[in-house]
Order: structure tokens, then sequence, then C-alpha cells
């Protein structure tokens, strides 16, 4: 038999990712029209096990729409890995009367929201990562975003790097994933782009194309290179040395996660959290909430952690083929 609910928590859990408060505004707001109470779970996981939680209403998520960041805040928490942790997690839902959860972030979330699923709490996970590495999801919330302040910025460098006759190495988010560094690759015009997915050769990878655009009159060059790939400042003195070409390095690093999110990171995640309590409203539980061939859908979260994703070859060709 169904449980029944009365009150839905949410929170998100991991790294921040723009489109976040899109969804708990979403989520809060379809919740409290189902008749539901609504409960504000704050810093992921750390805040359950502290109890560190809020009823929410209809103006609670006023004004945060357009809000990158989450107003719940986040936190990884190592703690939650541990029964031990899913166990008080689980007798703080019980002592605050929270009878389900959804849970915005990625695959670690969703394992926490398992173990709780499986203790008798009802979850929903939404897929929230600028990295754009769930699995089950073809998109995730911040992903847009997140390539459009890359983009943004690296335009501004060709200008300068176009002014001084220099090689820009830029460092992207990606850690295991290379989407973004791909997707802004192609979209910057980037001589090269490393990924995680693919071995690095600096000399087939860098110098071979260097020679051949410097034979057609180049004489600047940006390579998008994915963290974790090779340092950007290690692979910059590499080429300098190499080439003679003077070399610098850019890390965006966190400015990636931040800034106001673009109408597709909020449309989806407006509906994705609307979702979410759909479902719950419906007695579907234990679900993750993705996006397929642009339509909203979800799967259980065992199908859903067991998917691979793998990186677009053919991308990568066409990469190849018109950045020379």
């Amino acid at each position: 038999m169904a449980k029944e609910i009365k009150t839905i928590g949410v929170l998100t859990s991991g790294g921040d990712a723009p489109g976040m408060n899109a969804a708990v505004r979403a989520i809060v707001r379809a919740g409290i029209s189902k008749g539901y109470r609504m409960m504000g779970i704050q810093r992921g996981y750390n805040g359950l096990i502290n109890g560190e939680c809020y009823e929410m209403n209809v103006r609670s998520v006023s004004e945060i729409i357009h809000r990158g960041g989450t107003i719940l805040y986040t936190a990884r928490c190592l703690e939650f890995k541990t029964q031990e942790g899913q166990a008080k997690g689980l007798a703080r839902c019980k002592e605050l009367g929270i009878d389900a959860l959804v849970v915005i972030g990625g695959d670690g979330s969703f394992m926490g929201a398992r173990a709780l699923a499986n203790q008798g709490i009802p979850c929903i996970g939404l897929p929230g990562t600028i990295d754009n590495d769930i699995a089950c999801s073809e998109y995730t919330i911040g992903y847009d975003t997140a390539m459009n302040t890359a983009v943004e910025a690296i335009d501004k460098l060709r200008d300068t790097t176009q002014s001084h006759d220099r090689c820009s190495v830029v460092e992207v988010m990606g850690h295991h994933a290379g989407y973004i560094a791909l997707n802004v690759g192609i979209a910057t015009g980037a001589l090269a782009v490393l990924l995680p997915e693919i071995p690095f050769d600096f000399e087939r990878d860098i110098l071979q194309r260097m020679r051949q655009t410097q034979v057609t009159g180049k004489k600047h060059f940006i390579i998008i290179v994915s963290e974790g790939v090779v340092g950007a400042q290690e692979l910059a003195n590499q080429i300098q040395a190499a080439t003679g070409v003077d070399s610098r390095a850019t890390v965006l690093g966190h400015i990636q996660r931040g800034g106001s999110p673009t109408v597709r990171d909020r449309v989806n995640a407006s509906l994705m959290g609307y979702h979410a309590i759909d479902l719950l409203d419906k007695g579907i539980y234990n679900r993750v909430v993705a996006v397929s061939g642009d339509k909203i859908v979800d799967y259980d979260v065992n199908v859903a952690l067991s998917m691979h994703k793998t990186i677009d070859r053919e991308m990568i060709d066409i990469a190849n083929a018109i950045s020379i």
C-alpha cells in the first residue's frame, strides 16, 4: 500500500548549479498547490542530519528563479555515506515529520536518497550538476549556464590572445566528463580540445595542429582542456618551449558554477521540479527525473545509477575538422 505523504522535504546536495533555485521554487509551489506541507532542508544531507530545516510557503521561493547558487545552501556529506549517518538522517526525517524527500544533486546525492528509500522514506532525485555527467539524463540542471559562462569568458580572452599573437590554454570544469570542454571548444572555435575520455598526445593533439594552422597564416590559438587532463599552466609552458609562441594559462574555475541561469536551465529545472512532485502525488517513488529527447522522463533509482553515458565521438570529429 502506498505510503501516505503529508510533508515533503527538499534539499540540494553536492556542487551548486545555476537553476537549482528554479527547481526548488517549482517543487515548493507544486507541492503546496497539491496540498502538501513543504520543508526546506539546508546544507544537503549535513543539514538533514543536524535538523537544519524550516517550513516553506509560496513566498519563501519568490524572486529566486533568476538567481544562481541555491537558497537552501549545499554541502558534501561524507557522514551520510555511512550506515550510521543514514540512520541519523532517517531518524531526523521521522522526528521532523518528513514523509518524502526531493533531492537535487548528482549520483552521490542519489545514492543517499536510495539509502533513505530503502529504509522507507520515498525519494525523488533531480539531476543538478554543471558537468552533465549523470548517465540517465541527456541534460542536467546548470549545464547550459556553465557553458555560456565559459564561452563569454573565452570570447573576451580571445581579444587579447589575438592582439598579442598568443596561445591561450583555458581550463574548464569537468574532471571526469568532457561535455563542457567539447561544446565550449566548438562554440569558441578552439584549435584543440582535450577531454578526459580521450587519451592525450602532445605532439598529435597540439603541436601538429598548431603547425598545420600556422601554414595557413594563423598566429593565435585557443586550447580548451578539461580539468584533470593536464594542468593548464604546465601545458602552456610546454607549448611555449616547443613552439616559441607566447603561451598563457587561464583557469576559469568556480566562476562556471555561478551566475543567473539561462532560459534553458530555468525551464528544465522548473519542469523537473513539478514532475518530481507529480510522481510523489501519484504514489510513484524512488525515481530519478531525467531529460530524454527533450522530454521529462523518470527512471527507477537503481536503473538510473546503473546506466552509462559516453561522449559523442562524431562531435569530436567535427570539432577537429572545423577548428583549423
